[in-house]
């Protein structure tokens, strides 16, 4: 007897599908007598049918693609690039993919492209039997194919308009302007917009292009998500960024305040796939979307942090950066006090990595020393030169506040 075919729950998150993907995933296998799997066009699983019978588990078992395909949810680019030299991509029919033992596949497959107005959205996979389906189940099964498509299209459009409003809601000028976008991203998430949110920020992404950008679908915990200019918009957290390009946000949905697992399980599940010098930063939960721009500064902030500070990162909370909940929120120009220009020279390098690490250990001679591996009279030697240089005297309190927050500055 057949299980019930495995769906994420997201799919039934944002509309009320007469037919979902599960339930049509059910009716292919029923048509054709075996398990069939749904995956888009990324080779990102949606849903599968399991049997119980023994022989379908072994032969799963025993096709280490499709075993990793089910438990990992996704298919590795090699994998992806094998099968696609099928042609699979421009295909309006079944393809039928021998076995190839060297490549992880120890059965054949039969592919069945979904596609909706001639544009492949993605595939329906089954194990390939002898004799296998007839031409008549896999036309029968073809028709099925392009329902699912339909649904993949409308989702798709769903994600595009959530992202659009989201973008709007992240960028828009206060007042009546940002007061639009947010109303419209309310009315766009329906139910979903309730509660506790959060919002994460990756940097940088390497593209503005939403056909490179993750789906909702495929980020855990995910509720929306878009690309935002990295180092334009409105706020001084993405005004003080010294790089181009861009960075994504997204907003996470929590069970409450105290827990930010969801949105750090989708920071981490991003950078595997983003920039490889990108970091991500995450927001103060808030309830409702009425601070979303503030909680998306915050995510910036902890981003940028992250980034100048890799002991912060990989993923940043705004909670966790210190000094640079109050650095990031100030205009680039006024965390270059003119003191430490000499200092920051490539010539004085050593000096000011010197200065930085003395300040970050209290003044602390003896463990300033042990952090660098210097004797302590080449650590007074290198602080005396820091005040030749700087004017400042480090023995007064606010002069050593200055520099400390000059020079945490700078990595900014």
């Amino acid at each position: 007897m057949r299980e019930n075919a495995r769906v994420t729950p997201e799919f039934k998150d944002h509309k009320d599908h007469k037919h979902d993907y599960q339930e049509l995933v059910d009716e292919i296998s029923e048509l054709l007598g075996a398990p069939a799997t749904l995956e888009n066009r990324d080779f990102e699983l949606i849903a599968f049918g399991a049997y119980d019978s023994e022989g379908d588990l072994d032969a799963s078992a025993l096709d280490p693609v499709r075993t990793r395909s089910i438990l990992t949810r996704r298919s590795t680019a090699a994998v992806r690039t094998w099968f696609e030299g099928f042609g699979i991509t421009r295909a309006t029919g079944p393809v039928r993919i021998p076995p190839t033992p060297e490549a992880g596949v120890y059965r054949g497959r039969v592919c069945l492209p979904v596609r909706h107005r001639g544009v492949v959205l993605g595939y329906v996979w089954l194990l390939d039997d002898d004799p296998g389906p007839t031409d008549q189940q896999l036309s029968a099964a073809m028709e099925v194919t392009a329902r699912i498509g339909a649904l993949l299209a409308d989702e798709a459009q769903h994600g595009a308009d959530l992202s659009r409003e989201l973008r709007a809601a992240l960028t828009s000028e206060r007042g009546w302007q940002g007061d639009q976008a947010l109303a419209a991203l309310r009315t766009a998430l329906g139910p979903r917009g309730e509660g506790t949110h959060t919002v994460v920020c990756v940097a940088p992404w390497p593209s503005a292009d939403p056909d490179d950008a993750p789906s909702v679908r495929t980020v855990p915990h995910a509720t929306a998500l878009c690309t935002v200019p990295w180092g334009g918009g409105t706020s001084h957290a993405l005004k003080a960024v010294g790089e181009s390009g861009q960075s994504l946000a997204i907003l996470v949905r929590l069970r409450s305040p105290e827990v930010r697992t969801p949105a750090q399980a989708a920071a981490s599940r991003l950078l595997k796939e983003g920039a490889v010098q990108a970091a991500a930063g995450i927001g103060a939960p808030r309830s409702g979307l009425a601070d979303l721009a503030a909680s998306w500064q915050e995510a910036s902030a902890a981003a940028r942090a992250a980034l100048a500070e890799p002991r912060l990162g990989p993923v940043a909370e705004w909670a966790h950066i210190g000094p640079y909940r109050l650095l990031t929120s100030l205009p680039p120009e006024a965390a270059r006090d003119p003191a430490i220009t000499q200092l920051l020279s490539p010539a004085h390098h050593e000096l000011a990595r010197t200065a930085e690490v003395y300040l970050d250990c209290a003044g602390q001679a003896g463990r300033t020393a042990a952090e660098l591996g210097i004797h302590r009279q080449t650590l007074y030697y290198r602080l005396s030169r820091v005040e030749q240089l700087t004017g400042l005297d480090l023995d007064d309190g606010e002069d050593r506040l200055l520099l400390h927050m000059a020079l945490k500055g700078a990595r900014l």
